[in-house]
């Protein structure tokens, strides 16, 4: 396998290739039957297929269809496990922003997801709840197949241009069906990293079965989606797809919505249980046994003068209580909107201890609300603070080393000027990530590559029938001397 780099996940464009119209007529004449109309809705200049000649061309040409932007309205089907409206995820704002923004593009979008508490539309885009049942392992987690007659035939009418869908869980099977029984391009974009999560939750012999799995899931896809470079080494090591059919969904923040302008008394000292001029650390995002939660309590016991407030909500939430049972510890539960905001900006350092991040939005908003961030140096948290940011934004410490976090956490907490530099310079960096620049090159560069792979992968599956045909219909030489005379 060809060693990582980020090349393979935004590949440079390279020379173009001979026009697909200089090809034989089997690669056109492949897309006729259903996707007549996606045809059209290609860029005019079309995408190219490698040359049969050079198979080593494979990965040139599908740089090229990355790079080739096609801006036209498509409509678009997501397929999101667990709903983006009603459960509390790292990718809750991630395609909540990228819904939006689709919209604001002109393309028409459909959202199947799961049924508790969703909306019946989401700017303009119109919502489908399917049935769904608890996860057996993490029961707040629903899941839902997707596949009642209902979802396919409200899918089958909406005519998708592509389908878009959430990995891994269980409804992306669904998604895969009906991309296949509809003749449609896959993309799979791949949020949690279940392998990892699977030893803590289940058994060990379990991660080998699941990694077939996401490889029988993806190879059948058209392209995967990582939210970071070190998801996409991963994918790559166990040799989930081809190398060239991983591409990086570029991070983004709302920088307006978390801000330091919101900052708050009243919260701080709800977040200090009345102690505001105490130091306050931080963490927001789920409470689950592979946060590494339990790692926070031998960072307090040595800031035995800090407070420490832990807001969201999970399964390992009464452990923890009952773990920091008479330490300065506040559980806020779920907070939402400007509350969250204000959680998030009220604070003065924000810990990250968990290890198998596929990227870490809660680190990019306490950065964007202005609070510095210690964070274990794993999963795709380094690509939030990389090597050359390190010490300036935030810091990251060496997973499981507690002198190390212990000393970066008192860096900032007992240095006033360190730590206004370092709000300061965490907000800047953040003001760079817009959510409205990341949905354009998913839909004009992404969803573009996915249609050119799915178009040869199609022409090459069609190929023997279509050489069978000729041979078959050939005209004979008689009637084609007729037909000259």
């Amino acid at each position: 396998m060809a060693a990582w780099n980020s090349s393979i996940l935004v590949p440079p464009p390279p020379p173009p290739p001979p026009p697909l119209l200089s090809r034989p007529a089997v690669a056109t004449s492949a897309l006729k039957p259903y996707p007549l109309r996606l045809h059209r809705r290609l860029p005019q200049k079309p995408l190219c297929l490698p040359s049969e000649s050079d198979p080593a061309d494979t990965d040139a040409d599908a740089s090229s269809a990355s790079s080739s932007l096609d801006s036209r309205p498509r409509r678009i089907a997501l397929f999101v496990e667990p709903s983006p409206f009603a459960y509390v995820s790292g990718y809750k704002n991630r395609f909540q922003n990228f819904i939006k923004y689709l919209r604001e593009m002109g393309d028409e979008v459909i959202v199947i997801t799961t049924h508790e508490g969703v909306p019946q539309e989401f700017y303009g885009a119109k919502l489908i709840g399917s049935w769904s049942f608890p996860c057996p392992w993490y029961q707040k987690v629903p899941l839902s197949l997707a596949l009642s007659p209902r979802i396919i035939g409200e899918v089958a009418r909406f005519k998708p241009d592509i389908i878009h869908a959430s990995s891994p869980g269980i409804m992306v099977f669904g998604a895969l069906i009906i991309a296949k029984l509809l003749c449609v391009p896959l993309v799979m974009s791949y949020h949690t990293h279940v392998p990892i999560y699977i030893p803590r939750y289940t058994f060990s012999w379990l991660v080998k079965p699941m990694w077939l799995i996401i490889k029988f899931l993806h190879r059948a896809a058209d392209l995967t989606l990582v939210p970071s470079v070190a998801i996409g080494k991963d994918l790559q090591a166990a040799r989930v797809t081809a190398a060239n059919k991983i591409r990086l969904w570029n991070k983004g923040v709302d920088s307006e919505s978390f801000h330091p302008r919101f900052r708050n008394d009243e919260m701080r000292a709800r977040l200090t249980n009345g102690e505001p001029e105490k130091p306050l650390i931080l963490y927001v995002g789920r409470l689950g046994v592979e946060k590494s939660l339990d790692f926070l309590k031998r960072v307090m016991d040595r800031l035995p003068g800090s407070r420490i407030a832990f807001v969201g909500d999970g399964p390992f939430r009464a452990e923890l209580e009952l773990m920091f049972t008479g330490m300065p510890a506040v559980f806020t539960g779920t907070l939402q909107g400007e509350e969250l905001s204000q959680a998030y900006a009220s604070g003065d350092v924000f810990v990250m201890p968990s290890e198998s991040e596929t990227l870490g939005f809660v680190v990019l908003e306490a950065m964007s609300s202005g609070v510095p961030v210690v964070a274990a140096r794993a999963g795709g948290i380094p690509d939030i603070i990389p090597e050359d940011q390190e010490g300036k934004t935030s810091f990251l410490y060496t997973p499981g080393d507690v002198d190390d976090c212990v000393s970066k956490i008192e860096r900032l907490l007992t240095c006033e000027e360190l730590r206004e530099t370092m709000r300061k310079a965490a907000r800047k960096e953040m003001e760079k990530f817009d959510w409205r620049a990341a949905t354009r090159k998913i839909r004009n560069e992404q969803y573009s590559a996915a249609i050119w792979f799915w178009r040869k992968k199609r022409a090459q599956l069609l190929r023997p029938i279509q050489w069978v045909s000729r041979r078959l219909f050939r005209p004979t030489p008689a009637l084609s001397t007729m037909n000259q005379s």
